[in-house]
């Protein structure tokens, strides 16, 4: 069987769907926008037949129906608690499904939608996470319909996955997220790394994604909310922020909040 190819699709200003190919085969995941999706099946001669949606919002899933009804015989599937047309399989935490010979888990990870949900191929190598907008590279989903204590522990979720697992978000934030980063831990030296290459590659035209689980622990401030300098720089903005883990992460995503 051929290897599974995945590749970056973009759109609108800075979204990634992301093309799941085998031999002449091809899932889509989150398809804001079904244009660049059509041409790419159609220039590559692929047939659609599964579509992943990992929420609700317009950007992720605005192409879904136009896709669907160019490729019928294509399977949707996409959050269960979420309002999605033209759902075939409604998922939730745990749930399985194979698309391309490929096994993927749902994952649960409310916060930045209230039905978010990832899909994690642990049988790829390496495996792989497909997270939409609740992990970025370097930072997270702004918290639309959930609480600090849901999104911390939807990364607490992603952040046990392996370390090497790749990592496939919804957009392009890599270069403005490590600044940020930055700001919070200015000394840590894998982040000042990060952000010299990530700089370079955005430069040459290059995506940054994917990342992996191990890179966003070493340099995610959302990520590492136990590290006694992200919680000092927490407390600097908010007195007694950094006591607690979920004080930490609210206090930092407000933070990023209103970053410029």
């Amino acid at each position: 069987m051929p290897d599974l190819i995945i590749t970056p699709i973009p759109a609108f200003k800075d979204n990634y769907m992301w093309l799941l190919t085998r031999g002449n085969e091809a899932a889509i995941v989150d398809p804001g926008d079904a244009e660049p999706v059509i041409r790419a099946l159609e220039q590559q001669q692929l047939r659609l037949k599964a579509i992943l949606a990992t929420h609700h919002h317009a950007d992720h899933v605005g192409g879904l129906v136009a896709l669907k009804q160019r490729c019928p015989a294509a399977i949707v599937y996409g959050p269960a608690r979420e309002n999605v047309a033209q759902l075939d399989h409604r998922l939730a935490a745990g749930d399985k499904i194979d698309a391309l010979g490929a096994r993927f888990e749902v994952i649960d990870i409310p916060g930045h939608t209230a039905g978010h949900i990832a899909f994690y191929a642990s049988g790829l190598k390496p495996p792989a996470v497909f997270c939409g907008d609740t992990l970025f590279a370097c930072g997270c989903g702004r918290l639309f319909e959930g609480t600090p204590e849901q999104m911390l522990a939807s990364l607490d979720a992603l952040a046990a996955l392996p370390a090497a697992t790749r990592v496939y978000c919804g957009h392009e934030y890599t270069v403005a997220n490590i600044r940020f980063a930055l700001e919070v831990e200015p000394n840590n030296r894998e982040l000042q790394t990060r952000a010299a290459m990530a700089t370079a590659m955005r430069k040459r035209g290059e995506p940054t994604l994917p990342s992996t689980i191990a890179l966003e622990l070493e340099t995610n401030p959302f990520m590492r909310c136990d590290v006694p300098a992200v919680r000092a720089a927490a407390s600097g903005m908010s007195q007694g922020a950094g006591f607690a883990r979920v004080s930490t992460f609210a206090t930092i995503r407000s933070w990023k909040d209103g970053f410029r």
